[in-house]
């Protein structure tokens, strides 16, 4: 293994061990890693202590010219400005030559969702009497409520639900665990779900695991399958778009703080490390602005 391999090897792990990386950050990141090396041999840079400030611009120029999106460019950019600063801090090189390149700016988009009357039909289109129907409408109003990821849906085991408190435990990025609280109509959903559904697969086909939500086999639930189900949910309500377990988690967002939650409890609940990534949320729906201007304003 070479010296630029064996510094990347160093810096993936030092990723994963003390800040938790995920393993799909971490893939990213070391794809990103290999052709910033495949870069570095093109130019005929003997080592990572002789790249300067005029390469680093080099190859962003290189990177741009590709077209790519800049939420990428700002990936592939942050990715080696860490390597970088981890390398430093190892004295393995003197400067950070990415430290002063500058981030293309991210389009603000904003999130889609669904507005409150919205979610009422897309709950009555499932048939809790089909038998898979109890699941589909625990699975829907878990979401709702809690505005969990689907990776942290699929993961929740029956000893992580409360419900004489009404909290979950979800692991979620980062390997960081919060509780997050869900409504009478989940609890009463789930209960029903696990009491009747879950248990009759389960016993079918001998599945002996933990795992709260289930395929019609017995078997755990995967991200495709959440997302597959949440599509036929679609269909039936007869909705033309389609919908998306992260759809949800921007629903569950945007309705807390248009019913007066604070962000810095909605960030806690989604599980969002950095307060700016919930301040997206605080974009304020039509139907709500015009409520706020008619009790608000004097002449209305």
């Amino acid at each position: 293994m070479g010296t630029i391999e064996t510094e990347i090897a160093l810096f993936v792990e030092y990723m994963k061990i003390e800040k938790n990386y995920s393993a799909n950050t971490l893939k990213h990141y070391q794809l990103d890693l290999a052709e910033f090396t495949q870069f570095i041999q093109q130019e005929a840079i003997v080592d990572l202590k002789s790249v300067a400030y005029s390469d680093a611009r080099l190859f962003l120029t290189e990177l741009t010219k590709r077209k790519l999106s800049k939420k990428s460019l700002s990936r592939k950019i942050s990715c080696l400005r860490s390597f970088y600063k981890f390398l430093v801090r190892e004295k393995m090189v003197e400067e950070n030559p990415f430290v002063l390149l500058s981030l293309p700016k991210k389009e603000q988009r904003l999130p889609r969702f669904l507005y409150e009357n919205e979610m009422e039909p897309i709950f009555a289109a499932i048939d809790p009497n089909e038998p898979l129907g109890k699941r589909d409408l625990a699975l829907l109003e878990l979401l709702y409520s809690t505005g969990m990821r689907v990776s942290e849906c699929t993961a929740i085991k029956l000893d992580e639900l409360n419900f004489s408190l009404g909290v979950v435990l979800v692991h979620g990025k980062g390997k960081k665990d919060r509780y997050i609280p869900f409504g009478e109509y989940a609890k009463t959903a789930m209960e029903q779900y696990i009491n009747e559904t879950r248990l009759e697969l389960t016993s079918k086909f001998k599945q002996d695991h933990q795992i709260l939500f289930i395929n019609g086999q017995g078997k755990p639930l995967t991200d495709r399958g959440i997302r597959y189900i949440l599509n036929k949910i679609i269909q039936k309500a007869s909705a033309t778009s389609s919908l998306h377990p992260h759809m949800l988690r921007h629903t569950f967002a945007t309705h807390m703080l248009n019913n007066g939650a604070d962000l810095r409890s909605v960030q806690e609940l989604l599980g969002h490390a950095q307060i700016s990534s919930t301040q997206i949320y605080t974009h304020v729906t039509k139907d709500k602005l015009k409520s706020v201007y008619q009790n608000a304003h004097p002449r209305a």
